[in-house]
């Protein structure tokens, strides 16, 4: 089985991270995520990580670096989680798709139910947070 690559964004605002909870409609309804999406075919990860942040949030971002992605595999499918780093370039936050969104500072990272893929990225956030936060 192949894996289906799937792009995440690490969003830093004023000393906290963006995070957000899939809405009734999605696969995981109610877990917590970094958002992002699906890669399509013949599009780069970090092109399919502009366009899909642009459609669920409805800003504009530059992606800044590129960390580790996860292989997970959940029951009807396996996906790679591919996780970068990025700012905030434009527009107002505006949920999509998402139930709902949290600014997280890194004492907080672990007080919600994450999707599963995403809970290697947010140890990561945890145990590299300042350098993150410098690369922004």
């Amino acid at each position: 089985m192949n894996p289906i690559q799937v792009t995440c964004l690490l969003l830093f605002h004023q000393g906290k991270i963006l995070a957000t909870q899939r809405g009734d409609a999605m696969d995981l309804a109610g877990y917590w995520e970094f958002p992002g999406g699906k890669v399509e075919v013949g599009e780069s990860p970090e092109n399919s990580l502009v366009r899909e942040i642009n459609e669920e949030l409805s800003i504009d971002i530059r992606i800044c670096a590129a960390l580790t992605p996860v292989l997970h595999a959940y029951p009807s499918k396996l996906i790679q989680l591919i996780p970068f780093l990025g700012t905030w370039q434009g527009g107002s936050l505006k949920l999509t798709e998402h139930a709902q969104s949290q600014w997280l500072g890194k004492e907080d990272l672990l007080s919600l139910t994450w999707a599963p893929a995403d809970l290697p990225i947010v140890r990561e956030v945890q145990f590299k947070w300042e350098d993150l936060q410098g690369l922004t």
